[in-house]
């Protein structure tokens, strides 16, 4: 198996040549498409049941609506429409017939799930909707790359309505922090940055848009998830109005959020190095290997096998590997590709001294234990390594992080970091002139992490840098 390139050699070469080796995904038939391969759709659906988990923690119902919207839907609201314009795949005929309205092909669902709200609240008593789909969308992308920026993807959008302003800036932050932040530290092991980002990074048609942002390995920056709170622009336009318990209707305040297999490629940048994937325990979809090197008579095969089994019983996802056929070093090769966080290697000396390898994915550390304690400490690895990879990613990220002073500074630490800066020393128009050298203000937080509450917060630090 030919090695991958190195990240400090070519970083994208790296990258694609991961997604190939590790058998993640591959460019599908039409072009900016991707053919998702079991080994990376097992990690999105692992992303899947975690953040789904948590959206349905935080009260919403998953529901579906139609990937055909019809154009006159997108007109309601200028600025959305406006928007997505550039993005916009549409079906003009069907049926060996020019259609009377043209349908846009789903971007995103502000317009068709607005047209639905709207029939389905009534009062008071039907607030707050909250809803959440799992779907394809398809925006026309100009330079694709896989699970980066494809015309199709997959992700999940919640849209939510709320009978006042600060109900839906609460419930944007709730699944901000407890949906998006939460799983990508404690499940991803990614240092996000949570911030809000500027007018002109924001949602076409929203008011306050919030993002995370991961820093990847080669100090360039990803939005992995966002969270927009989209005022009564969506209401107005959709009619979407509520009675209250005494007055004359009212309209809505409402919200959207959502993450995609954009995350994916966060994992693979984010953890990544050399040898391949590196998954974290929490999300790994098999978490321990359980490696025949060799055998002579199939003793050592029926030990691995039960042991296999008592790590599966203590619910873990662990996988045995006999495949004998091939060589050892091919399948070890193979397993760090792939990025399984532990891997225990049982071969006939060792069975004759009663241990095992443990071998750690995330360190490339190996230590040798005894076989009546191996499931013991591959459990005990789970926890440690998850924690050890999250800090080991976020010392990465900080030391990517520069303070600067002057813009000059930024357009020098955005060629290979991110760049910090107070907001009110870059404003709007040092926004538009680092844009021209590919530069922009990934998001806005105050020094305390927390979120700024305006544009214009003068407590408000940007980061800047250079993004996918």
């Amino acid at each position: 198996m030919a090695p991958l390139t190195a990240q400090q050699d070519n970083f994208p070469q790296w990258y694609q040549d991961v997604l190939t080796k590790a058998k993640l995904a591959e460019n599908g038939p039409s072009r900016g498409t991707m053919v998702i391969r079991p080994n990376g759709y097992a990690l999105w659906e692992r992303m899947q049941a975690e953040v789904d988990q948590r959206i349905k923690s935080a009260g919403a119902h998953n529901a579906y609506f139609p990937l055909f919207i019809p154009m006159s839907y997108f007109e309601r609201e200028a600025e959305h429409v406006e928007g997505f314009s550039p993005e916009l795949a549409v079906v003009t005929h069907g049926g060996g017939k020019e259609l009377n309205e043209s349908l846009a092909i789903r971007p995103t669902s502000e317009t068709v799930i607005g047209e639905y709200m709207a029939k389905w609240i009534d009062s008071y008593r039907d607030l707050p909707l909250l809803l959440n789909q799992w779907a394809n969308v398809v925006r026309w992308e100009l330079r694709p790359r896989i699970f980066l920026r494809t015309t199709e993807f997959l992700w999940q959008e919640g849209h939510t309505a709320h009978s006042s302003e600060a109900d839906a800036r609460d419930y944007a932050v709730t699944i901000l922090r407890d949906v998006y932040e939460d799983f990508m530290r404690n499940v991803l092991a990614l240092p996000v940055i949570v911030g809000r980002k500027t007018p002109k990074e924001r949602f076409a048609g929203a008011q306050n848009t919030m993002t995370c942002e991961g820093i990847m390995r080669d100090g360039k920056a990803l939005q992995m998830g966002t969270s927009h709170e989209l005022g009564q622009n969506f209401s107005r336009a959709f009619n979407i109005k509520y009675s209250p318990a005494d007055g004359s209707p009212e309209l809505c305040w409402t919200t959207s959020w959502g993450s995609s297999t954009r995350m994916v490629g966060g994992l693979i940048m984010g953890h990544g190095d050399d040898k391949g994937l590196v998954v974290p325990p929490a999300l790994a979809p098999i978490q321990v290997a359980v490696v025949v090197v060799k055998d002579n008579d199939g003793a050592v095969t029926q030990v691995a096998k039960k042991l296999t089994q008592d790590l599966m019983a203590r619910g873990l996802r662990a996988k045995l590997d006999d495949n004998l056929a091939q060589a050892f070093g091919w399948r070890a090769t193979d397993w760090d590709l792939q990025g399984v966080p532990v891997r225990i290697e049982i071969g006939p000396r060792d069975l004759a001294e009663d241990s095992a390898a443990i071998f750690r994915r995330d360190t490339q550390s190996k230590e040798r234990v005894t076989l009546d304690s191996v499931a013991d400490q591959a459990q005990r690895l789970m926890t440690t390594i998850q924690a050890d990879m999250l800090a080991a990613a976020t010392a990465r990220r900080d030391a990517l992080i520069t303070d600067c002073t002057t813009l000059d500074e930024v357009r020098e630490v955005a060629q290979t970091g991110i760049a910090r800066m107070p907001w009110a020393s870059v404003g709007t128009a040092g926004e538009q002139e680092l844009a021209t050298s590919g530069v922009t203000v990934r998001c806005l937080q105050r020094r305390d992490g927390s979120l700024p509450e305006a544009d214009d917060d003068p407590a408000a630090v940007a980061y800047l840098g250079r993004a996918y």
